[in-house]
């Protein structure tokens, strides 16, 4: 499977790169790596790229891990729609206090506009 993970610095999105890394090195998908700046985070895009880099190193894996500049979202599904990926993958959903979900203005961007399948990873 042809699988695009966004990340953004978030631990939501942490924990996005390193299940969809797992996942790529037992089903062997073809995954690439995109680093979106995001305003929410406090971890610099550098120190992103260089942590989805240990990542993919660790899992031995031949992933890209490619730095992806302009509107997070849009760029995403851009990449999907143009690159022929089958799945995004996004870290994102908090659950309140009162047991519902909410989700980062990126990962709802996503969602809503994406015409390929689009997992959310919490």
């Amino acid at each position: 499977m042809k699988v695009l993970c966004g990340i953004g610095g978030s631990d939501d999105s942490f924990r996005a790169l390193d299940r969809t890394v797992e996942r790529a090195a037992v089903a062997n998908d073809d995954l690439t790596i995109a680093v979106v700046d995001n305003e929410d985070s406090s971890v610099s895009p550098d120190k992103v790229l260089d942590r989805a880099e240990s990542a993919v190193d660790e899992a031995g894996i031949d992933a890209e891990v490619r730095r992806v500049e302009g509107d997070p979202g849009s760029r995403l599904i851009e990449i999907a729609e143009t690159e022929g990926f089958e799945e995004i993958v996004l870290g994102g959903g908090h659950t309140s206090p009162m047991g519902k979900i909410t989700i980062g203005s990126i990962a709802e961007f996503v969602l809503l506009n994406a015409k390929t399948s689009v997992t959310l990873v919490r």
